[in-house]
């Protein structure tokens, strides 16, 4: 009976610890099999501008196309490394918060300078030129879409990233 509990130990451990790997494992898993991005949607272009002063908010931009037969609405804007995102809408020399945008069928919405952009608030001081950040957009269905952005100085955005 000994020689049997001693063979049956290890085994008895070994489908154990499978077992707890296995439910470890599986909500990495589950989060693989799910859509990558809301079908349709291509983000492409993000930038984020770091401020010219430091504690000021930054900017981003970038481009939406909706390629689905049907609209779809941008509710929110997320970035690693800001503790808080808005859109915002410049217009005749003001800004002002938006809620959502409206991307129709079959066309894309450019954020840029002077238009719709993403005012970036309390970044974290380890972003910096040169490097990039990741940007995720939340739209009014609950689907998400995550994109790159590189990340500029102020005095590059403004040069069109031209070097002299």
């Amino acid at each position: 009976m000994r020689r049997s509990l001693l063979i049956l130990a290890p085994l008895t451990l070994g489908l154990g610890l499978s077992a707890c790997q296995q439910q470890a494992n599986a909500p990495e898993a589950a989060a693989s099999t799910g859509p990558e991005a809301k079908p349709g949607v291509a983000v492409s272009g993000g930038t984020l501008v770091l401020p010219a002063v430091k504690g000021n908010p930054g900017v981003a931009y970038f481009d939406v196309a909706n390629s689905d037969a049907k609209a779809v609405a941008l509710a929110a804007v997320a970035v690693d490394g800001a503790a808080k995102a808005e859109m915002h809408q410049t217009s005749g020399g003001s800004m002002a918060p938006v809620d959502r945008v409206e991307i129709d069928p079959n066309t894309s919405v450019k954020f840029a300078p002077g238009a719709l952009h993403v005012m970036l608030f309390d970044l974290d001081p380890k972003l910096a030129t040169g490097g990039s950040a990741e940007m995720t957009l939340t739209f009014a269905d609950g689907d998400k879409i995550s994109a790159p952005l590189s990340i500029k100085s102020a005095g590059e955005a403004a040069m069109g990233g031209m070097e002299h």
